[in-house]
């Protein structure tokens, strides 16, 4: 399964950590401006650099330009963010999975385009998995149908949040609270702080879009 992970320029506490991608035998690295040096700075040579790398400095752009082959440099007056160019080059690489760090903190702006370009491309391309990640949370947005939700000790908490519409007939199973064919409506925060009981559990919908938050704490 090929995995792009793309790195963003948010403030560096905010960045997933690298050590488990690195693991992995497909896996693809691309810097967004200055995600590109950070990744640099983890000792990770990036599959391919974009954006305008006007957060850079001479030295910095100079670093990060011998350090990959791919490379596209854009001007700063643009329709498109560094991040949504950066993923839209993630798609070339026909993965499985897209995972997005260093946009959940500092400005909140980019913070909420990068939300609103996940949930655009999630409904563009249904079979592949876009997640944004940091220290601390997943946040991912799911189709109407039953998704598999594995455990994992990084991300103990699982909330459900409705998305643009109510979501119908949710069902979850093998959670500390299921439910049978319940509706989650928008403002609600019922459907906070679940935990899966055992290796896995479940969630399945026949309607809506869910924005799914797994936390560790």
């Amino acid at each position: 399964m090929t995995t792009v992970v793309v790195c963003a320029g948010g403030p560096k506490q905010e960045l997933c950590s690298f050590s488990s991608f690195q693991q992995q035998q497909d896996i693809v690295f691309i810097g967004a401006d200055r995600g590109a040096l950070y990744l640099i700075e983890h000792g990770i040579t990036p599959h391919a650099i974009v954006g305008d790398f006007d957060s850079l400095t001479e030295e910095e752009y100079q670093l990060v330009m011998a350090q990959t082959n791919d490379q596209q440099r854009f001007q700063e007056e643009k329709n498109e963010t560094d991040t949504d160019l950066a993923l839209l080059k993630a798609f070339t690489y026909a993965p499985q999975e897209i995972i997005l760090t260093g946009v959940t903190g500092g400005r909140l702006d980019h913070y909420e385009a990068a939300v609103r370009s996940i949930y655009r491309l999630q409904k563009e391309h249904p079979h592949i998995a876009l997640k944004i990640i940091n220290q601390t949370n997943m946040l991912q947005f799911l189709l109407p149908g039953t998704h598999a939700i594995y455990a994992d000790n990084r991300y103990r908490y699982l909330s459900f949040f409705a998305h643009e519409e109510p979501i119908k007939d949710v069902t979850l199973r093998q959670v500390k609270y299921e439910t049978t064919k319940e509706e989650i409506s928008l403002g609600t925060s019922r459907f906070t702080s679940n935990e899966i009981i055992g290796t896995s559990g479940s969630i399945s919908f026949s309607r809506g879009i869910c924005l799914m938050i797994r936390s560790i704490d």
